[in-house]
């Protein structure tokens, strides 16, 4: 994984191209698969975002990411959605999805299990409350989570 900083740069060379095209970024991810490096961008905007955003950013930053040089080796630039089933990974993430279905995954089992499900009750001081399927409440720090993604995805939507 490359330093934070990397992404960092990237971030502020990008965000003003990206709101200038109406477009938010979720998140920066820059990362090393076998031998090649991936910066991976993705994109959100109200109604979701198309094909055609995607295009649209990949022009826009393209030249001032070469112009600026903030990552010395080669890399392959991907810009893509975050998808239905988003990961949530900043502040402002989880709180504008408290109420949601989420799903996720503990560092470390809890009584047996590592994977659950409910609704996203709060997040405070990198705490996450969810609300379980049970009723009962799971509250972890964020660190302690593999991932917390919405759970929007239901294959009936799509028969």
């Amino acid at each position: 994984m490359a330093k934070p900083n990397t992404t960092k740069k990237v971030e502020e060379i990008i965000a003003p191209l990206a709101k200038e095209l109406g477009l938010e970024i979720w998140d920066i991810r820059f990362a090393k698969e076998g031998s090649d490096w991936y910066l991976r961008i993705f994109i959100d905007k109200e109604g979701g975002v198309s094909i055609d955003d995607c295009v649209d950013l990949t022009h826009a930053i393209t030249k001032p990411l070469d112009d600026e040089d903030p990552i010395p080796q080669s890399y392959t630039l991907e810009v893509s959605s975050p998808g239905v089933e988003r990961e949530l990974i900043r502040k402002e993430h989880f709180e504008r999805y408290i109420g949601s279905a989420v799903f996720l995954r503990t560092i470390r089992a809890i009584d047996g299990v590592r994977d659950f499900k409910g609704v996203l009750d709060a997040f405070e001081d990198n705490k996450i409350k969810v609300i379980l399927q049970d009723g009962n409440e799971l509250l972890l720090d964020k660190k302690d989570a593999v991932y917390v993604k919405l759970d929007d995805f239901d294959i009936n939507d799509f028969v």
